[in-house]
């Protein structure tokens, strides 16, 4: 599946998106491979999806991508230390980071002035640092055998058994030295509930002041979209399509705000995927 783009073929590499599942043309569980699909779509980057596996990739995680600047046009000038052939690229924000020094995209908080800047990153690190922790416990220790099933769902019954059990060990463990797992379930499911109210409430005050009912409003109620935006639009989505997170879903479904900034950024950049039931 590929991304409309306003801009020239000849100035954009051959991209592929390893998203970890064969489904195209639909949204994947991890907020990260949606959040880099919202961040290429934004600047209209054309980039194709497949599958891949976490073997396979650079820092044992998805998303990767593989960057081919065979692609480009030979008259085409590019950045110094853009490679000339294919290249594998890691983790979300530095394939992003990446994709910008190499001139592909650009800076989306480049006019922000600074205080808008620190509130964009501070905002991603709520959802990366903080909400991804809960939102792992809730897949991984409430809802474990949806969640196994679906991760592995490449791996043949016995073998899916063995590794899902040996990634719950492992998933328990990082919760816990990460802080997480020492909470219960009602501190964390609170911790989700106040993250989410304070999004809505974010989202509240910037559809306020558009002037359209169908055009996307953006988190820091800028014009354009923001770093924020597609951090915050990955993990709605998230939400929205795993069956392993009921309780969150519940959450985000109470918020009709969050239901309508995802929407209108679906229609807008992501008219050829499938969406989720509200």
């Amino acid at each position: 599946m590929t991304a409309q783009t306003t801009q020239k073929d000849s100035k954009v590499p051959e991209l592929t998106i390893f998203r970890g599942w064969k489904e195209s043309g639909k949204y994947v569980w991890s907020p990260y491979v949606t959040k880099l699909e919202a961040r290429l779509r934004f600047a209209g980057v054309r980039y194709k999806t497949d599958v891949g596996s976490v073997s396979a990739a650079p820092k044992g995680k998805i998303p990767y991508a593989e960057c081919n600047l065979a692609s480009v046009s030979t008259s085409t000038t590019v950045q110094k230390g853009t490679p000339q052939s294919k290249t594998l690229l890691s983790d979300s924000a530095l394939i992003t980071e990446t994709l910008k020094r190499w001139g592909v995209l650009s800076d989306l908080n480049e006019a922000l002035e600074p205080s808008k800047r620190s509130h964009d990153m501070a905002l991603r690190a709520q959802l990366e640092d903080k909400l991804y922790f809960y939102h792992t416990w809730e897949r991984w220790t409430q809802n474990y055998y949806v969640m196994r099933d679906h991760v592995l769902w490449a791996m043949p019954y016995p073998v899916r058994v063995f590794v899902g059990l040996l990634i719950y060990r492992n998933t328990v463990a990082t919760l816990h030295g990460q802080g997480t797992g020492r909470f219960t379930g009602e501190e964390i499911a609170a911790f989700r509930r106040d993250i989410w109210a304070g999004l809505s409430a974010l989202l509240e005050a910037s559809r306020s002041s558009t002037k359209s009912a169908d055009d996307p409003f953006w988190v820091l109620g800028e014009e354009h979209p923001t770093e924020a935006d597609a951090c915050l639009f990955g993990f709605i989505v998230s939400v929205l399509v795993c069956t392993a997170a009921p309780d969150s879903q519940k959450v985000v479904k109470s918020y009709p705000v969050l239901l309508d900034y995802a929407g209108r950024i679906h229609d807008r950049y992501f008219p050829d995927y499938e969406k989720w039931r509200e």
